[in-house]
């Protein structure tokens, strides 16, 4: 039995990487800030396998623990986490709100921190494997990126020295950086057709399966991922 979580798990490239899971075997919990939205999540993916949908908030440690502690009750362990939930916010530092600031920073790369420090524990209990979700913005700046590009930034480094503290536990660390993908990001709304071209959630989750896959011996710990062919 291999148990995982995925944070941000109720949509988009969580909800993608949880299905590939749950027909990889995997017994899976999604958390969101909202149960309404992991519920329903859960009960799309419940054919698939072994669903448990939380309400947890990245931004709040102790959120991030109880939710670890639900799972452990359940299931007895934590094999891999997958932390994904992340917001966008684009303006110039001209404009860009204090507001929009912080919660960028503490989403993308506090909340990060917060998800792995109370999982950590589990982890290595399981000699497991951890991802985060980066970006092509996590090494690429751009204008109106202050805000993304800076929490992205730091989540690449973050999750490379990371990677470098917990091998000698036996635990895996790899940070994957997708660019342009069909999901809600940013108010998006996907379009099968319009957005035909970008990496799809179905295509990030065969990736994870097939990283967990990998020899004991051998660790991708930084994967860019970006369309074949840009639009």
């Amino acid at each position: 039995m291999k148990v995982a979580i995925i944070t941000g798990g109720s949509k988009g490239i969580g909800f993608g990487i949880a299905e590939a899971l749950l027909k990889d075997g995997y017994k899976v919990a999604i958390t969101s800030r909202n149960i309404s939205n992991a519920n329903e999540a859960a009960a799309k993916l419940v054919a698939h396998g072994d669903i448990l949908a939380i309400e947890a908030d990245v931004k709040n440690y102790q959120s991030q623990k109880e939710a670890v502690d639900l799972v452990v009750e359940k299931w007895g362990q934590v094999d891999v986490l997958i932390a994904n939930a992340g917001v966008g916010s684009f303006a110039s530092i001209e404009d860009i709100s204090l507001s929009a600031w912080q919660d960028t920073i503490d989403t993308n790369l506090t909340g990060v921190f917060y998800s792995i420090k109370a999982s950590l524990d589990a982890i290595k209990k399981a000699k497991g494997y951890i991802f985060t979700i980066s970006s092509l913005a996590g090494t690429n700046f751009f204008a109106g990126g202050a805000a993304y590009n800076a929490s992205k930034f730091g989540l690449t480094g973050f999750t490379q020295a990371i990677m470098l503290d917990l091998r000698k536990h036996g635990i895996k660390v790899s940070t994957i950086m997708p660019g342009s993908v069909a999901t809600h990001f940013n108010d998006h709304e996907p379009d099968q057709e319009k957005d035909s071209w970008k990496i799809q959630p179905e295509d990030l989750g065969k990736l994870v399966v097939d990283l967990l896959n990998m020899p004991a011996r051998t660790l991708p710990s930084k994967i860019e991922i970006r369309p074949t062919t840009p639009a």
